[in-house]
């Protein structure tokens, strides 16, 4: 099964509790999502590869390590993986961005694609997934099974949420994908929503509910 990564530090985990508040407005949950991304794409960047340049500081030449983030995709689940998104390139501004539009069917709950748009040259590039929920898991398995189509490096799944049904979901479809969130929540209602979760997050982000 792949490996769960639970984000848990005390700033990640604070500012998702403010977002859970159902009082929170437009403004500030959007802010929120986007401060959490950031600190949570210093953990799942973790293991980005680097390459030693030389450089002319004021005093002496040395060398340092870079990171080459062209190489690196951040795909956003549409709409809601949009709100991580920000976030996420303002810690690598240099990354490729790719988009998936994906609707839940209100019956069946099953992912309908609608959209799709990759960087070229993709065999060369790690892929992160982003979502800010990981629920029954529809979306985050037909993403990444539109990702693995173009070969991929390296795919990661990053969610704020995610539920014991959504996890388990993902590793059935995809075993080989490390999974990435700032929690687990305590299951899923006969809607498909998580709880005790944070609402939906699309409308929360956009102010369409």
């Amino acid at each position: 099964m792949s490996t769960v990564h639970l984000i848990d530090h005390p700033l990640v985990q604070h500012k998702l509790t403010l977002m859970r508040q159902k009082d929170l407005s437009t403004h500030g949950f959007r802010r929120l999502l986007k401060e959490l991304a950031m600190l949570m794409a210093y953990e799942v960047t973790r293991d980005m590869p680097t390459q030693p340049i030389e450089i002319e500081t004021p005093l002496e030449t040395t060398t340092g390590q870079v990171i080459d983030g062209k190489k690196l995709v951040f795909v956003a689940i549409l709409r809601a993986g949009l709100g991580i998104l920000d976030g996420m390139l303002d810690v690598v501004p240099g990354a490729r961005v790719g988009h998936v539009g994906l609707y839940r069917d209100p019956r069946t709950l099953t992912a309908v694609e609608y959209y799709f748009k990759l960087p070229a040259d993709m065999g060369e590039r790690d892929v992160i997934v982003v979502d800010p929920m990981l629920a029954t898991g529809h979306s985050a398995i037909a993403a990444v099974e539109r990702v693995k189509e173009v070969g991929p490096r390296s795919i990661k799944f990053v969610c704020l949420l995610a539920c014991p049904e959504g996890i388990a979901a993902l590793q059935g479809a995809h075993p080989d994908v490390p999974i990435f969130t700032a929690a687990i929540d305590r299951q899923l209602d006969a809607h498909g929503y998580i709880l005790p979760g944070l609402g939906d997050a699309g409308d929360r982000i956009f102010g369409t509910k």
